[in-house]
């Protein structure tokens, strides 16, 4: 049986001490409760990058740019319902303080803390990725 294809797009944002940000899901949205890392799906006839651009304004208030946004992995995983495919960027110049906007909390976590954190499953593998290059 195939299943639906969703499209998200996906940000590392590591900081100037080399953290990387991760938000909760919050209470009512699937996966609530677990991290992951800011961005949200692409709209049709959207760029990754112009959908996280978006995203990290919406989610964040944040701004940055596409030259800003570096691709390093994605994931892709078959869910019950849907299969993700995510690309993941790392990004580390924004204009901005990140501030959560949609009830979510927020958490700067060292990459050798990441699987500290519980996260959906398409994300888990990304973790020692991010280490390996942080």
């Amino acid at each position: 049986m195939s299943q639906a294809i969703i499209l998200v797009s996906a940000a590392a944002l590591v900081d100037p001490e080399g953290r990387v940000l991760l938000a909760q899901r919050p209470p009512g949205k699937s996966l609530a409760g677990l991290w992951e890392f800011p961005g949200g799906k692409v709209e049709p006839n959207e760029t990754p990058e112009a959908c996280l651009i978006r995203e990290l304004q919406e989610e964040l208030g944040i701004n940055t740019w596409a030259s800003c946004l570096a691709p390093l992995t994605f994931a892709s995983h078959s869910y019950e319902t849907f299969h993700l495919l995510m690309p993941l960027f790392v990004c580390r110049k924004w204009e901005g303080i990140a501030t959560p906007r949609e009830g979510q909390e927020l958490a700067w976590v060292r990459a050798r803390d990441l699987s500290d954190y519980p996260m959906p499953p398409a994300d888990i593998p990304l973790i020692p990725i991010l280490r390996d290059w942080l």
